[in-house]
């Protein structure tokens, strides 16, 4: 190995372990489901993204099965050469009825899909306000496109009016987009889409909304668009199919001139394999299954009100999440890492979210409680939450 590359790399996995930044990653045996065995211990699992337990649902594993059989392992090519299955085409317009839009393309990821459609929409001629909260996946997008990236404060309203009037009264850029999350993952708080409509027409911004924790959470599962009612309203609806959809890929969904040009312009759908026949038929049965019944939302919900109820009257930092999303704030970076191991000992699993994921000294574990728990197994975390909160004295 190179001198210089040992030497930046046991130097800065040494500083990261030093500060409690160093991530662990425990490896699942068996399915992801509401308990998970990890190096063979049976833990409560409170850190999965799989929000109504569509991941290892009977029938979406059936349908999968049978796609296989039908149209192999793989798509074999890339959606524009003969990668286009009659599956896919299935699948996008399933998720244009699921969103309310007139077309919707499917990408490989949630992250594809931001590194695609902002930089086929937006270049260097061009700004981008951004919520400073927003994912990673956007950020690179943006990055990508060369745009003028212009930070706005988290769900400020006042000064996204203020920077988006500088924006378009300087007269430097050909369009402006304004970009959100939906719903942000890090504290589960929403949006505030319809002032954000009523801004973006008063200065012809264009709107993209990264659902990626609203889709099939809010809105009876539609989103967090249709949650607000503004299906007409946002330009760029994106959201993954690998969270409460249970299978893996994301989407964007909007006009059909959008979903047009994105075929043609969107690299990731230009040059990466299609998402595999298996995988297109399980979201295409999932999203169904949402349209039809709002039962896994329902429940979902249920379970979330009842940790999120149970953590605060232990005395908990939840701080501000206004969905299933349920963060326990700790702080300090090396309590926070010691607070979830302790948890895993005890029989609950709930990773340690520390920076540059959160900003320092907002360290926490991120409850995702989802609709395969009971009440039994929310009942035994919260009361392994209180043994190991008082042990660390996070709690009184």
């Amino acid at each position: 190995m190179s001198k210089i590359l040992d030497e930046f790399l046991k130097s800065n996995l040494n500083d990261l372990k030093d500060n409690g930044l160093y991530n662990e990653i425990n490896v699942v045996s068996g399915a992801n489901g509401a308990v998970i065995n990890v190096e063979g211990q049976e833990l409560i699992n409170l850190s999965s993204n799989n929000y109504l337990g569509l991941a290892t649902n009977e029938k979406l594993k059936e349908v999968a099965k049978s796609a296989v059989d039908s149209h192999g392992v793989g798509a074999g090519a890339v959606r524009t050469i003969n990668g286009t299955l009659d599956l896919h085409v299935e699948l996008e317009e399933t998720l244009a009825r699921f969103k309310g839009t007139e077309a919707a393309v499917a990408f490989q990821s949630g992250f594809n899909c931001n590194m695609a459609a902002i930089q086929a929409v937006m270049n260097k001629e061009d700004a981008i306000l951004s919520d400073e909260l927003n994912h990673a996946s956007i950020i690179d997008g943006c990055r990508l496109s060369r745009a003028k990236i212009i930070r706005v404060n988290h769900s400020d309203m006042d000064d996204l009016r203020k920077k988006a009037k500088e924006a378009v009264e300087s007269g430097l850029y050909k369009k402006v987009m304004y970009i959100t999350d939906g719903v942000f993952s890090m504290d589960g708080d929403v949006a505030k889409l319809p002032e954000i409509v009523e801004i973006a027409k008063e200065f012809d911004l264009i709107t993209y909304v990264d659902d990626a924790h609203g889709s099939g959470v809010m809105g009876k599962g539609a989103g967090t668009v249709k949650h607000f009612g503004l299906e007409k309203d946002i330009d760029l609806q994106m959201g993954t199919l690998s969270k409460a959809i249970g299978v893996v890929g994301g989407y964007v969904a909007g006009t059909q001139d959008l979903i047009d040009y994105l075929k043609v312009a969107a690299r990731p759908f230009l040059f990466s394999t299609a998402l595999t026949p298996g995988d297109t038929r399980a979201i295409t049965e999932a999203v169904n299954m949402l349209m039809a019944s709002t039962e896994l939302h329902d429940r979902l919900w249920e379970n979330g009100n009842y940790l999120k109820d149970g953590l605060k009257s232990l005395g908990f930092n939840i701080g501000s999440s206004e969905t299933p999303i349920t963060p326990c704030i700790i702080g300090d970076e090396k309590t926070t890492q010691t607070f979830s191991r302790r948890l895993m000992e005890e029989g609950v699993y709930a990773k340690s979210i520390v920076f540059p994921t959160v900003a320092r000294g907002t360290g926490r574990v991120r409850n995702m409680p989802t609709a395969s728990h009971t009440k039994e197994m929310l009942d035994e975390a919260l009361s392994i939450y209180e043994k190991v909160g008082r042990e660390l004295n996070v709690i009184s």
